[in-house]
C-alpha cells in the first residue's frame, strides 16, 4: 500500500509483524527510500521527526493499534552521567576510540556473530551472514561512520582485538547511533552504556546538540536501558519533550485515537529543495 504527496517522496507501509518487543502485539513501519542528492537533507529532516534509518531507507514505527515506539535522544549540554553510569566509563576506561568509514571487516562481522549468539541469538538478526552484515554497514547514503573501540595495551606490540563497534549517522544536530555491538565476555562491564556515554562526548566536542538513540519502548525490557540516561526526549504527539515520568508513557492506545496513514504521511515536513 503506497501513500504519497505530489512531488514528495513516496511512503509506504510494511505489512503486519510480531512485535519484537512487546508480547502479543503487531507491528507495522511506515518507511520511505533514502536515495539521490538530497539524502544528507531527508536525513536530517525526518530524524528529527522520529524516523530511523536503515541501510537506505528510512523508517518509522506506524502500528494500527499501538504508539509504544518513541524515539528517543539525550540532551548534551544537560547531561550528566549517574553514578551508575560513571562506573561504567571507569571500567571502559582502558579502550581507544577509531573513526573510519562504512566499510565492513571480517574482525567486525566475526564480533558481530558472537554478540547476537550471546544476546540476540533468537532476534530478527540471527541468521545474518557477512553480506547482510556488509550491506548494513556499506550502504548508506548520508554521512556514516564506523567507530571501533580496542583496548589500550601499551605492554603489547601487537594491534589488539576489536572490542566494540557502533555504525553512527553524523546528522547536522547531532549523532545517530544506528546499530552497535560489543564482546560479549564483557557484558559485566557495561559496554552498551559506554558507548552511548562516549558518542556524548564526541558530540559535545563537535558541538552537536543530541545524540540519537533509536526508539525506547516503555513496558520493553529490552529497551528499558534507554530511559537510565538523563537530559533525555521522546517524540510524542509530534514534539520533542522530556520524558518526565516513565509510568506516563504506557502506548496503551485506543486504535481509534489513532491518525490514518494517509494524514500521517501529510504532517511530515520534508526539506525544501528544488527536487521536492
Amino acid at each position: 500500500m503506497r501513500h504519497s504527496l505530489p512531488l514528495t517522496p513516496q511512503f509506504y507501509v510494511t505489512a503486519p509483524q510480531v512485535c519484537p518487543y512487546l508480547e502479543g502485539r503487531v507491528e507495522r513501519k511506515l518507511f520511505t527510500a533514502l536515495q539521490g542528492n538530497d539524502a544528507e537533507r531527508l536525513n536530517n529532516a525526518l530524524s528529527r521527526q522520529g524516523f530511523r534509518r536503515s541501510q537506505n531507507v528510512l523508517y518509522r514505527p506506524s502500528c494500527a493499534d499501538c504508539a509504544a515506539c518513541l524515539s528517543a535522544r539525550i540532551r548534551v549540554a544537560d547531561f550528566i552521567p549517574s553514578r551508575g553510569q560513571k562506573r561504567a566509563l571507569r571500567r571502559g576506561a582502558d579502550l581507544y576510540r577509531t573513526a573510519t568509514s562504512p566499510w565492513a571487516t571480517d574482525e567486525q562481522f566475526q564480533l558481530f556473530r558472537r554478540y547476537l549468539d550471546s544476546r540476540h541469538a533468537d532476534g530478527g538478526m540471527a541468521d545474518m551472514d557477512i553480506f547482510e552484515f556488509a550491506a548494513m554497514i556499506e550502504e548508506t547514503p548520508v554521512k556514516t561512520r564506523v567507530i571501533e573501540y580496542r583496548s589500550r595495551d601499551v605492554a603489547a606490540d601487537a594491534p589488539q582485538p576489536l572490542t566494540a563497534v557502533c555504525l553512527t549517522d553524523v546528522l547536522d544536530d547531532g549523532l545517530s547511533m544506528v546499530y552497535s555491538f560489543f564482546d560479549p565476555a564483557r557484558e559485566a562491564d557495561s559496554l552498551g552504556t559506554y558507548l552511548i556515554l562516549d558518542h556524548v562526548e564526541i558530540a559535545r566536542r563537535a558541538q552537536l546538540p543530541f545524540v540519537y538513540l533509536g526508539y525506547w519502548v516503555p513496558g520493553s525490557r529490552k529497551m528499558g536501558y534507554k530511559a537510565k540516561f538523563g537530559a533525555l526526549e521522546i517524540y510524542k504527539g509530534g514534539v520533542w519533550q522530556p520524558i518526565g515520568d516513565i509510568a506516563a508513557h504506557s502506548g496503551d492506545i485506543h486504535p481509534l485515537s489513532i491518525d490514518p496513514i494517509a494524514e500521517q504521511v501529510a504532517r511530515i515536513e520534508l526539506p525544501i529543495t528544488p527536487e521536492f
